[in-house]
């Protein structure tokens, strides 16, 4: 699994990865009174509990950034002709391209499961 985070490039796998531990914290900061029962504005709630869906988009799209970005830099590459270009390379760069937006739909699935199931929690009270 390291090996994967370094594969898909320390920046946007360190930034996804800073976004995956914000999206706990408003998760928790914000599911807290919906699990305890606390609830005296449902709308306030509702919105708190949407800013999870919201983290979670935001690693969605940063993760397809960071393969666009990969993407842009390999063709460049490719068109000022830095590197000789075989069929087995630029299918190696198109896997490594998608290792952050794997991630990044990863954190989203997983925020949106949070998201669902605080909506759910919500609605039975």
């Amino acid at each position: 699994m390291l090996d994967l985070f370094y594969e898909g490039g320390p920046l946007f796998m360190g930034l996804l990865t800073i976004i995956l531990i914000i999206m706990f914290v408003v998760s928790v900061m914000n599911g807290i009174p919906v699990l305890k029962g606390n609830i005296t504005d449902h709308d306030t709630i509702r919105r708190k509990i949407g800013t999870i869906k919201s983290v979670g988009l935001l690693a969605l799209i940063m993760g397809i950034l960071g393969q666009l970005i990969g993407l842009f830099s390999a063709f460049r590459a490719i068109e000022l002709k830095a590197i000789e270009v075989s069929p087995s390379l630029i299918a190696g760069g198109f896997k490594v391209s998608m290792i952050t937006t794997m991630y990044g739909l990863i954190i989203y699935i997983l925020s949106l499961l949070i998201w669902f199931g605080f909506n759910m929690k919500l609605e039975k009270k």
